[in-house]
């Protein structure tokens, strides 16, 4: 990726799917030919808020507008945004598409067998138990993106590396097309 030019790479998924981690290697494979790239963790976001948003569906909409805020700011510079974040209503997506410099999204697939497997933040157990509320996929609706420029298959076992590589060459095209 080479040029100043704002880009905004969005990666959604349901909790567990990898994202973080996915977002993570693309960034290190990304910094190489664009120092100037950042990442958007919504978990993070979170945090630099100062925790003050819910885990319900209205909170969830607030947090990714907040991630939106910064992901348009960013882009606007000329930088190259990586976002991670969960919540994917198909009017939030709209606007991604709409107003993001560079808009790149791609889905990390993955289904609720494997996510209650892998199940870190034990967000799944808990929902199944009725001991954790406002779980996205679960008592939240979850809204796959419908045209994703990419999806990611959440079941084929890779090393994040391998699957940077992979968004790599897919953004690399992308670029060939736009400039044909």
């Amino acid at each position: 990726m080479s040029g100043a030019r704002g880009t905004v790479i969005w990666l959604t998924g349901l909790s567990g799917a990898g994202k973080s981690t996915i977002a993570e290697a693309l960034v290190g494979h990304l910094k190489l030919a664009r120092p100037d790239t950042v990442l958007i963790d919504g978990d993070a976001v979170r945090v630099l808020f100062g925790g003050d948003l819910g885990y319900d569906e209205a909170a969830r909409h607030q947090q990714i507008r907040r991630i939106q805020g910064l992901a348009h700011w960013l882009g606007r510079q000329e930088l190259c945004v990586v976002v991670a974040a969960l919540y994917a209503h198909p009017d939030l997506l709209a606007w991604n598409r709409a107003h993001l410099p560079g808009y790149f999204e791609i889905y990390v697939e993955a289904p609720l067998d494997l996510l209650r497997a892998r199940d870190g933040k034990g967000l799944y157990a808990g929902a199944a138990a009725g001991t954790v509320r406002h779980v996205v996929g679960m008592d939240i609706p979850w809204h796959a993106p419908k045209h994703p420029d990419m999806v990611i298959d959440a079941q084929r076992m890779e090393p994040p590396a391998d699957t940077a590589a992979r968004i790599m060459a897919r953004l690399a095209g992308r670029r060939t097309e736009t400039a044909a």
